[in-house]
């Protein structure tokens, strides 16, 4: 068992007490939930269904990767070019096809990796690599952070949005530097609901859907051969399907972010075929019952790294919630009424706070950026990533965070350790010391 760094509050293995992990888990409920139900609303599927499916997916991916590694599975944002497409032609039965069919590569990939090993991720995915990507997966999101906290429903800035988000990104920064107990153990949640509060006063919440919405509600679920009769859409497989190559990517990404969080190598230990397989098969249960297809959560990383709670239990009884919040109608629509500038001003956090993880990876490995080669490394995953340098093939489009990681991998494997005006100037001040 890998020992637990001085500064954690509860380790991955570790049960919080029973008042604590019900507070600890809403939160990052409340964390993950705005873009979890988000995916299925632009798509136009049931947001019920996907807070079920991203619930018993978490459960499933710790069950595979055997309660070691703390990671919640939401909603992914990458297939939503495709579902729309499909939701406009064959339906949610080609999604569900398409979810399915992602979460078979990933199995498949995943065998393929138990055969082979990991060992070749310490080559490939050294400090200078892994640091900058890590920058990149939170630095990337900062314009939809920005976005959330200053443009309204209708597309405008809105003052009153910024002024929402600052205000809670302010109590929220001072609730982590002033609580202590189990309540400085909850900022991001106490974030949330101050937050709620002060956009309630400056008239930002619609309290109409809470008001409206049924207390027992049962999610509508697509399940097939009992809401509907399948058959093969291989469109919607051909279109889905080698995007899981894409949020791979993104997968051991957020690896990285847990290895630095939690001082393990999750990629050893359970292994990345476990990772893999965790992932793929939330995807496939999610395809099942009528939801999209799922991936691990930047949002949940940032409050880990806050909060400095890494307990696999506290992200489990997070899943719990949202299965049971999937069926209570007007706690879905609590939730979903909170304001974007509310989540935007936390996420000026959170996603700081990833990005800073990285920085971190690069100043605990005395990474030199002096150095031509790192800095040729660095500064071409951070620009490529942040700005989303995507590439589009046909219908594919692989995002900046995938290009830059695979290009960073590229530089680093084939790049020498000293450009040649480096050995030049070393020449010469060889030859002025003899």
């Amino acid at each position: 068992m890998a020992e637990k760094k001085h500064d954690v509050v509860l380790d991955v293995n570790e049960r919080p007490k029973p008042g604590q992990w019900v507070g600890l888990s809403i939160q990052h409920m409340f964390s993950m939930f705005g873009s979890t139900v988000l995916v299925p609303i632009l798509v136009g599927l049931n947001p019920g269904i996907a807070l079920f499916s991203s619930g018993v997916g978490t459960l499933m991916y710790i069950l595979i990767t055997k309660g070691k590694i703390p990671a919640y599975m939401g909603s992914s944002f990458s297939f939503i070019v495709p579902m729309v497409a499909l939701m406009k032609t064959v339906g949610y039965p080609g999604i569900a096809q398409g979810t399915i069919a992602v979460g078979c590569v990933y199995l498949i990939v995943s065998l393929i990796v138990s055969k082979i090993g990991s060992d070749w991720i310490d080559k490939i995915l050294p400090p200078i690599v892994v640091g900058p990507i890590i920058m990149v997966i939170g630095l990337s999101l900062a314009g939809t952070a920005a976005k959330d906290a200053t443009i309204n429903a209708a597309g405008h800035y809105d003052l009153r949005y910024f002024l929402v988000a600052l205000l809670t990104l302010m109590i929220t920064i001072f609730f982590n530097m002033y609580l202590k107990g189990f309540m400085g153990l909850i900022p991001i949640l106490l974030g949330i609901v101050f937050g709620y509060g002060i956009a309630c006063l400056f008239g930002l919440v619609n309290f109409a859907p809470i008001a409206k919405a049924h207390w027992i509600s049962l999610p509508a679920f697509q399940i097939p051969f009992v809401t509907y009769h399948p058959h093969i859409f291989w469109g919607a497989i051909l279109s889905m399907a080698p995007i899981a190559f894409v949020t791979m990517t993104e997968h051991m990404g957020h690896i990285m972010v847990l290895n630095e969080l939690t001082d393990r190598d999750f990629f050893k230990d359970p292994g990345l075929n476990h990772t893999l397989a965790g992932d793929g098969t939330a995807s496939i249960i999610a395809g099942l019952v009528g939801g999209p297809p799922v991936t691990s959560y930047g949002e949940n990383i940032g409050v880990l790294a806050i909060t400095k709670v890494h307990s696999v239990y506290v992200l489990g009884g997070a899943a719990l919630f949202a299965i049971l919040f999937s069926f209570i109608g007007k706690l879905s629509a609590l939730i979903q009424s909170i304001p974007s500038p509310v989540i935007g001003g936390i996420s000026f956090l959170l996603f700081g706070v990833i990005a800073s993880n990285g920085l971190k990876v690069l100043i605990d490995n005395k990474v030199d950026l002096g150095k031509k080669r790192n800095l040729m490394v660095a500064s071409t995953i951070l620009v490529i990533g942040i700005g989303n340098a995507y590439l589009q093939l046909g219908q594919y489009q692989f995002s900046g965070l995938a290009v830059a990681s695979v290009i960073g991998v590229i530089l680093n494997l084939i790049l020498p350790d000293k450009a040649n005006s480096e050995k030049e100037v070393e020449a010469k001040a060889a030859k002025r010391n003899d």
